[in-house]
């Protein structure tokens, strides 16, 4: 049973949730809260699994709760947030300091089965995941990679989900400006894949974008799947480009990184780098096997970083991995791959 505790200061999102919750067996709403102050006192009286959160709260708002709860009693966080620029903005900062998914929060927008298959799917996944206490950040040193190859014609694949957003920022950061075109299928809802790349945008050496239909896939850029949008890498010539498309979810996810892995076996092939990251289920094996049997050169992350060893778990059994790395050795891993 996944005890859960629903942190909202609105009394009808807190119920929605709840009675959502309730129809499942393996879930049971322990209690709610309505702002950080009340969670404290039930976190310690309940000891709960998984929290649900909300941003926007009054007293203390929940990015500053969350900081705290990490760095002092680390809890799997799944947050619920509206779709808002500035909350979406919020969210990612949520996911930065630890919390292990976002849901859309229930209104206009979102039907309440809509906002229950999701927010079901992200406890669930929640109450497995390896959550760490938060640190003060130590600034990383950067790798200083001196790439001797064509980046015209090279392509870098990176799949995650559950953790992915922090796995991605730590690989893309380390990426010298004359980096090969990448593309990235982040699971996250639509509304939210624009403010991840335009936080990575800030922090990166290269470019970094969600994607439109058509955009070219050059060097020194990164594009990043719109939520609900698969995307495929097509080419023309010596030129790459992404392919926005709608079609059914695969693994229940769209994006799914099966469908850009093995849009990326059929173009690129052996000029092509696959990663997989941390992530629940299994989206992605099939497409790595694929790269990887074109010629692809292909890295999953290893056991103790992911926060969720799912998606590479399952890559490394299907039989499409060449190399198990640690999260912080994958862009040295990337460029070495390249360089052969």
């Amino acid at each position: 049973m996944i005890r859960v505790l629903v942190v909202d200061d609105s009394a009808v999102v807190r119920r929605i949730i709840t009675e959502e919750l309730s129809k499942f067996e393996d879930i049971e709403v322990v209690g709610g809260a309505i702002d950080p102050y009340m969670a404290r006192e039930k976190i310690a009286q309940l000891r709960p699994d998984v929290l649900t959160l909300d941003i926007e709260m009054p007293r203390m708002d929940g990015l500053s709760f969350l900081d705290k709860l990490m760095k002092h009693f680390p809890l799997p966080v799944v947050v619920v947030s509206s779709l808002a620029p500035e909350n979406s903005a919020n969210a990612l900062r949520a996911l930065s300091l630890g919390a292990v998914d976002i849901v859309s929060k229930p209104g206009s927008q979102f039907s309440a089965p809509d906002v229950q298959k999701e927010l079901v799917r992200a406890i669930r996944t929640a109450a497995k995941a390896r959550v760490f206490v938060r640190k003060d950040k130590i600034e990383e040193k950067t790798v200083n990679f001196k790439p001797q190859l064509e980046t015209t014609h090279k392509i870098i694949a990176i799949g995650a989900s559950t953790g992915g957003t922090q796995a991605v920022e730590k690989v893309l950061t380390q990426f010298p400006a004359n980096s090969p075109g990448t593309i990235v299928v982040q699971h996250m809802p639509a509304g939210f894949t624009a403010s991840f790349a335009d936080r990575l945008n800030k922090i990166c050496k290269i470019e970094v974008r969600e994607a439109r239909n058509g955009d070219s896939v050059a060097p020194g850029v990164a594009l990043i799947a719109p939520g609900n949008y698969h995307l495929l890498l097509q080419r023309s010539g010596a030129s790459y480009s992404v392919v926005l498309k709608n079609g059914p979810a695969v693994h229940f996810q769209r994006p799914s990184v099966d469908v850009m892995f093995q849009s990326v076996a059929r173009n690129a092939g052996r000029n092509a780098v696959g990663v997989i990251l941390t992530g629940m289920g299994a989206d992605g094996a099939a497409g790595m096997f694929q790269m990887h049997e074109t010629g692809a050169k292909t890295i999953a992350q290893d056991e103790d970083s992911c926060v969720v060893f799912g998606m590479p778990k399952e890559a490394i059994k299907a039989g499409g991995v060449d190399e198990i790395i640690p999260l912080q050795q994958i862009p040295q891993g990337i460029f070495q791959m390249l360089k052969q």
